[in-house]
C-alpha cells in the first residue's frame, strides 16, 4: 500500500442514543482531507454527524484491510 495512499480515520456519530448516550463509530475513507468526510456521510445514514478522530491506523493495519482510492469502510459497529 505505501505512502501513496492517503486514509482518514473518521469518527461518526448516529442521531439516535444508547442508554442516554451516542454511540459512536469509527470508518475509514480513502481519499484527501478534503473529500474523506464527504464520503462517509455519504454512507450512513442521513442526520448522522462526522469529524477526523484522533489517532490513526499503522501502516500494516491500512495493509490488511485491503482498501483502495475511494474505499469508505466502518471498522466499528
Amino acid at each position: 500500500m505505501g505512502s501513496s495512499i492517503i486514509y482518514r480515520v473518521v469518527q461518526v456519530t448516529p442521531d439516535g442514543l444508547v442508554r442516554g448516550v451516542p454511540e459512536k463509530q469509527i470508518w475509514i475513507a480513502v481519499a484527501p482531507p478534503e473529500q474523506a468526510l464527504e464520503m462517509v456521510l455519504a454512507a450512513v445514514p442521513e442526520g448522522w454527524t462526522a469529524r477526523f478522530a484522533e489517532g490513526y491506523l499503522t501502516e500494516s493495519e491500512v495493509k490488511r484491510l485491503k482498501l483502495s482510492p475511494g474505499d469508505v469502510r466502518a471498522l466499528t459497529k
